[in-house]
């Protein structure tokens, strides 16, 4: 008997295991906007790596900060040496979770609006957020999209004093990622 107990629970066990669905994309793309008094800013980065683990709805996402692309290349200098010191901090991350996962149907098309919670780590600082997201479902995978601000203040960017009246502290950022399935 005891035999059978110790079998169950480890049958159930594994299948809970291999029941984990999880999904990724290595070509998230990551866009930041700044209105300013001098210039737009705009920085695009199609080479963020994410994974969703639907079974617990926990979700990381990484950003190589050196593969942000702008439309000059002055701008990409200063962004990497001046604001976000690449070379010492050369990855932003987000570890977290979808706090309304149970309401996401992964196996059934559809739009769900979800609230996305966890750990942002850009230019050394990790602060603890919260922002809205939504994912769409299809038979071709998974789609989510997301919009929020963050202040550069909030992780020690530095705007220099030269500029500071002339560059907002607020940064809009947009996420797109499809992600597939694992196999």
């Amino acid at each position: 008997m005891k035999k059978l107990v110790v079998f169950i629970f480890f049958t159930l066990g594994i299948s809970s295991l291999f029941a984990q669905e999880k999904y990724f994309s290595k070509t998230a793309t990551v866009k930041f906007h700044s209105d300013s008094k001098m210039e737009k800013i705009e920085g695009t980065n199609s080479k963020s790596s994410t994974v969703i683990d639907a079974s617990s709805g926990k979700l990381e996402f990484a950003v190589l900060v050196n593969a942000f692309q702008f439309d000059k290349s002055l701008m990409q200098e200063h962004f990497n040496e001046n604001y976000m010191e690449s070379t010492k901090y050369p990855k932003a991350t987000f570890k977290g979770s979808i706090e309304n996962n149970d309401a996401v149907k992964y196996n059934t098309n559809g739009t769900y609006k979800i609230n996305v919670k966890g750990d942002m780590t850009v230019h050394g600082v990790t602060k603890q957020v919260t922002f809205p997201a939504e994912l769409k479902i299809d038979e071709k995978g998974i789609h989510a999209i997301s919009k929020f601000s963050i202040l550069c203040s909030d992780y020690n960017i530095t705007i220099p004093a030269l500029v500071k009246d002339k560059l907002s502290n607020k940064i809009d950022i947009t996420i797109n990622s499809d992600y597939q399935k694992m196999k």
